[in-house]
């Protein structure tokens, strides 16, 4: 079995993924709350195979589950930055999983056409 190790995300995957933080802090400090977790969920989707970017966006959904007073969100995200890592790294990622706690942590989802095209140029 030839085995994957996922560590640096590629450059294009990371600009974009950084575009997407900038936008969640932008929404955020304008409180648009669900554009601002709409730009999370894409981070998580365009980082979710290399684990320091998985475990930051969730973190990041721990920490706006906490301002938003989600309790549900807050357990979900808590046990997700407990294995949500090491699937990034050993390449084991449910693809265009969101990464909230109203999704099952497993459950591949469709990839938004953006993400799709990035991921293929990548």
């Amino acid at each position: 079995m030839d085995m994957k190790f996922n560590t640096k995300i590629p450059k294009p995957l990371k600009q974009a993924y950084i575009e997407e933080l900038k936008q969640y802090s932008f929404c955020l400090e304008n409180k648009q709350y669900s554009n601002a977790w709409y730009h999370l969920e894409r981070s998580h989707i365009i980082g979710q195979s290399y684990p320091i970017e998985h475990t930051y966006s969730h973190w990041l959904m721990l920490k706006f589950g906490f301002m938003q007073k989600d309790t549900k969100e807050v357990f979900g995200q808590i046990i997700r930055l407990l294995v949500g890592g090491w699937k990034s790294f050993i390449d084991h990622v449910p693809l265009g999983n969101t990464g909230s706690a109203n999704v099952p942590p497993l459950k591949s989802m469709p990839i938004p056409n953006d993400i799709k095209n990035l991921f293929n140029s990548k």
